[in-house]
């Protein structure tokens, strides 16, 4: 979706704070792990999302030496097929949709997240479920998260509370019990995911600021499906590169990374 003034308009600003970011990083002094398995990580190149992947590319090579996986990246879904998948514990989609994927990509992806042979983590764009760029939805990826479709989000953007619903959940180990994420989207979909996922954690709609006409009543925004044998975690927020400065925020990273890796 568009960024609008309130972020960082410039190139030069998005990386004067990826350098910030990376500042404090490195200045972290947790020792090196050698690595144990690999992540693969799909990542959009351009447009509104790439200051929110290269921080997080940034960051991630931080988190893969103290955690001890080495990560490689994609930028589309060419190479993807079971064999593929399988050298593999986590497919990270780092921002990138669930659509414009090769139909080989597709069914191995499928398989692997039926199967459990690979632990998944998205974020934001990946219930970009609808019809866009001239593609059709996924009918298996929108069951994936919920049986859900996209229809809208906060062009202005909002500040919201989030409220975790699932404390003793791996994912949100070390989460207060709520917490702000600033200045996002908040998409809404045709239904709450709820029926059909664990829901890890919430936004309370009445907390945004500025308020928003934009709401969808029972919001959901991290959650699990349990009815696949992949360990698998969505995160709504990824919009924009300040989250890898926010502690909630790398937290959920890093906790979602190692849940799904089986650690």
């Amino acid at each position: 979706m568009p960024l609008n003034g309130r972020f960082l308009p410039s190139y030069l600003a998005a990386m004067l704070l990826v350098i910030g970011c990376a500042g404090r990083i490195f200045g972290q002094a947790k020792p090196p792990v050698a690595p144990t398995y690999k992540v693969l990580a799909i990542a959009e190149t351009g447009g509104i999302h790439k200051p929110f992947v290269d921080a997080a590319k940034i960051w991630l090579a931080h988190e893969a030496t103290v955690d001890g996986f080495t990560i490689d990246y994609i930028e589309d879904t060419q190479k993807i097929d079971a064999a593929y998948l399988s050298q593999y514990k986590v497919f990270l989609q780092l921002n990138y949709p669930p659509y414009n994927w090769t139909p080989t990509a597709m069914s191995a992806f499928h398989d692997a997240i039926e199967n459990g042979t690979i632990g998944w983590v998205g974020f934001h764009h990946a219930t970009l479920l609808g019809e866009f760029d001239g593609t059709q939805m996924w009918p298996w990826f929108s069951e994936f998260m919920g049986e859900i479709r996209f229809t809208k989000y906060i062009p202005t953007f909002a500040d919201g509370v989030v409220t975790v619903e699932a404390p003793n959940h791996p994912v949100m180990r070390n989460i207060p019990g709520s917490f702000t994420i600033k200045q996002e989207e908040w998409y809404t979909w045709s239904r709450s995911p709820r029926p059909n996922v664990r829901v890890l954690a919430s936004v309370d709609e009445n907390t945004y600021k500025p308020s928003s006409d934009i709401k969808m009543g029972d919001h959901p925004v991290i959650w699990t499906n349990e009815h696949v044998k992949a360990r698998n975690v969505y995160l709504f927020m990824g919009h924009h590169p300040e989250l890898l400065e926010d502690k909630a925020f790398t937290t959920l990273f890093h906790n979602s990374i190692v849940w799904a890796a089986g650690k």
